[in-house]
């Protein structure tokens, strides 16, 4: 069942904040393995955790953390301490705990979200393609995760390779303009991209994008 209101879509900063997942299998593998590759500080607190670690170990997340602090804590879940966290996760497959966690987390007025059950969802997770600082993100509102992935890998592949150098090629061009003390809003960025620019980065064409990004810049009309 999706949540029943329209969801408002944002990019959540989690980088070395407190977050609290609870559960070891698989399901709770991918949300610590999401909240990690964001560089979030995450606890992770279930009775066994031996399968989320083997999953997280063959992805080769463990190994790649750095500024992300992982704690593991072998226990049950302990009433009240979502409190504790800025944003909680549920992935038990026990109702019951879920819905302590649920209440717990809403009752101190942190996010939370429950593993397949939209219900008790304060936010959905949408299925996520990442290039450099792009975030390709789709949500049905947990009417269907299949359908969600399948949206966003159908992105992905029209969009084809190079939109993450492309955004680190527009911010440069950007913090140019910053830096001359203009503003970055009065140009008309969309021509620009609906130029020959993307399809010039996509083939690796970097000095020739950067030459049309030096043009575009230095134009009358910038």
């Amino acid at each position: 069942m999706a949540v029943d209101a329209p969801i408002y879509p944002v990019g959540l900063v989690v980088k070395g904040r407190r977050c609290l997942v609870v559960g070891g299998g698989r399901v709770a593998a991918r949300k610590i393995g999401g909240l990690l590759t964001c560089g979030a500080a995450v606890t992770v607190v279930a009775p066994e955790v031996h399968v989320a670690m083997r999953e997280l170990i063959d992805a080769g997340i463990i190994a790649a953390i750095d500024e992300s602090p992982l704690e593991v804590q072998i226990r049950h879940y302990a009433s009240g301490e979502a409190a504790e966290y800025v944003l909680v996760i549920s992935a038990t497959g026990d109702s019951d705990v879920d819905d302590e966690v649920c209440r717990d987390a809403q009752s101190a007025g942190v996010w939370v979200n429950v593993a397949d059950d939209p219900s008790r969802c304060s936010f959905v997770l949408p299925a996520v393609a990442r290039d450099g600082a792009v975030s390709i993100a789709v949500s049905t509102a947990g009417a269907s995760p299949a359908l969600a992935g399948w949206l966003r890998d159908q992105a992905v592949e029209a969009l084809g390779a190079g939109v993450g150098d492309l955004a680190a090629l527009l911010d440069e061009g950007r913090r140019r303009v910053h830096d001359q003390g203009r503003s970055t809003e009065a140009l008309d960025w969309r021509s620009l991209l609906d130029g020959p620019l993307p399809g010039m980065v996509r083939e690796g064409r970097m000095d020739e994008a950067r030459a049309t990004l030096d043009a575009f810049l230095e134009s009358p009309s910038a």
